[in-house]
């Protein structure tokens, strides 16, 4: 296995885990925003959604590249 084939892993597991945070936060914003006084459904969207498209982003720049 590769260090590419490692980081595209890596950014896949965390666009997973990113997505499965979403989803588990817009049934109960609470578990995944424990540390914030207001816990709504927009915040769960602005933390894990931009962080999931980041990651997913990055992947697909690190799977296409020519290295």
């Amino acid at each position: 296995m590769t260090n590419k084939q490692i980081i595209e892993y890596l950014l896949l597991a965390c666009t997973w885990i990113g997505m499965s945070f979403i989803f588990i936060g817009f049934y109960k914003p609470w578990v995944v925003l424990w540390w914030e006084h207001t816990q709504h459904r927009k915040k769960v969207l602005q933390y894990y959604g931009v962080a999931t498209i980041l990651f997913y982003i990055l992947y697909w720049f690190v799977k296409n590249s020519q290295l």
